[in-house]
């Protein structure tokens, strides 16, 4: 299909693009990007979309995303989170391994992108489990994931407590180019439930220190300075885990990191009377740590944004907090809670929606090694249309996810996808003219 798309504000971060400009599209790919009204010679439409009051800019990616299959479809399917994607302008998104079974073995993986590939909607690419079924032990067969297609290994939610486990799977990468994404929390530190303060005590919860998330971290960079292996850090939460990213860059150490979008705008306090939405992991920390990472976002501590996408089912959520799974839907809040924190810490206001969209675009397409997140001509046409402005209440009924449960319930949110387009096709279309 052909696509003229045409009286947007064109927002590229990739391409340092911010304004009025035209998109002609064809099998599949940006076919050119021209000053208003013009379209190159020979190109006819089937399809042109009157982009008047919208930014176009490319699609989302998102590098965390639960998708819960196989093995979890009671909790969220494959096409309710598809859905879930592209209505929230997420064309690429990376799914961890923490499924049932676990993604360590090539043929899992090969179903699940076949499965994502056959609805035709938004692009899936897997993390590989770091070590044989998450158990921390032995080590995957790391080469063979990646020729399935895994873009990188994790460990998910479980951690490694067998440091010696942790340096060889290290060297493996590095020794065949290969990323390793952690999420820095000390095995036996982290077992409680809430942000070790004030709140939890006054609760009742046992508490997770922000030690547990500097410790692992310590032992991290270590590792890394004695591998030179590629470490993205997953889900930061602390000021005090900031400082030291912050200090590990300046050294020269190959890290990055990202924050669940939920951790910008939420603290401990946001539990209020034992409310399980806000049962997060890590866990929602201080008023100090949100300001941090709000900054840490605009210095380049931290890299990226991420959904943190955990869709849990009514079972699972509406217990007490202590017993509740961790987790929220994400998917469709990612734009609107990024333009949020843009609001609150972006000056001048021009450059606001530039610096959103470069955290949940180019800058997580560079850090996963795809070849998203931008809208140079030859490339995949994956683009996001949004209304900045636009006004909309979270509610679970609207939700696509099967998972209806997050902490903005309720809230009132600005800026709304209204059509999504993967490989040239469009995938969700809100009413577009």
């Amino acid at each position: 299909m052909k696509i003229h798309i045409k009286n947007g504000r064109l927002i590229d971060p990739a391409n340092g693009i911010d304004a009025p400009k035209d998109i002609c599209i064809a099998s599949g790919k940006i076919l050119a990007v021209t000053e208003p009204g013009k379209k190159p010679k020979g190109f006819s439409a089937n399809k042109t979309i009157d982009a008047a009051g919208l930014v176009v800019a490319p699609g989302l990616v998102d590098l965390s995303a639960r998708l819960r299959e196989p093995g979890y479809e009671y909790k969220a399917t494959l096409e309710s989170e598809m859905q879930a994607a592209v209505q929230g302008g997420v064309t690429s998104l990376v799914c961890p391994p923490d499924t049932d079974p676990v993604l360590d073995e090539p043929g899992l993986v090969e179903m699940l992108k076949h499965r994502a590939k056959n609805l035709n909607q938004a692009n899936v690419y897997p993390l590989g489990a770091l070590t044989v079924g998450l158990k921390g032990e032995s080590l995957t067969e790391m080469a063979e994931l990646t020729e399935a297609g895994c873009i990188g290994f994790s460990q998910a939610a479980e951690p490694i407590v067998d440091t010696q486990v942790l340096l060889r799977a290290m060297q493996y990468a590095k020794t065949f180019g290969f990323s390793i994404w952690l999420r820095p929390q000390d095995a036996c530190l982290g077992r409680g439930i809430a942000h070790s303060g004030p709140v939890a005590s006054r609760l009742g919860l046992s508490g997770i220190p922000v030690i547990a998330e500097t410790i692992a971290l310590h032992t991290i960079f270590e590792l890394v300075r004695q591998t030179g292996a590629r470490v993205h850090l997953c889900r930061m939460s602390s000021a005090a885990g900031l400082e030291l990213v912050q200090k590990a860059k300046k050294e020269g150490l190959p890290v990055t990191c990202d924050v669940g979008a939920h951790h910008i705008h939420l603290t401990d306090e946001d539990i209020g009377y034992f409310d399980a939405n806000a049962r997060m992991l890590p866990p929602l920390r201080s008023e100090n740590d949100r300001k941090a990472i709000g900054k840490g976002l605009l210095d380049g501590t931290i890299d990226v944004i991420c959904s943190d996408h955990t869709p849990v089912d009514d079972d699972e959520k509406l217990l007490p907090f202590g017993e509740a799974t961790p987790g929220a839907t994400g998917l469709e809040l990612l734009l609107s809670l990024s333009l949020k924190w843009a609001d609150e810490y972006v000056k001048p206001a021009s450059q606001r929606l530039s610096h959103a969209l470069a955290r949940i675009t180019s800058d997580a397409a560079r850090i996963a090694g795809l070849h998203g997140g931008q809208l140079s001509v030859g490339s995949a046409a994956d683009l996001c249309l949004f209304d900045p402005k636009a006004r909309w209440k979270v509610e679970a009924g609207a939700l696509a996810s099967q998972g209806k449960h997050t902490p903005f319930l309720g809230h009132e949110m600005t800026g709304r996808v209204q059509a999504t387009i993967v490989a040239g096709h469009l995938a969700f279309d809100r009413g577009l003219k």
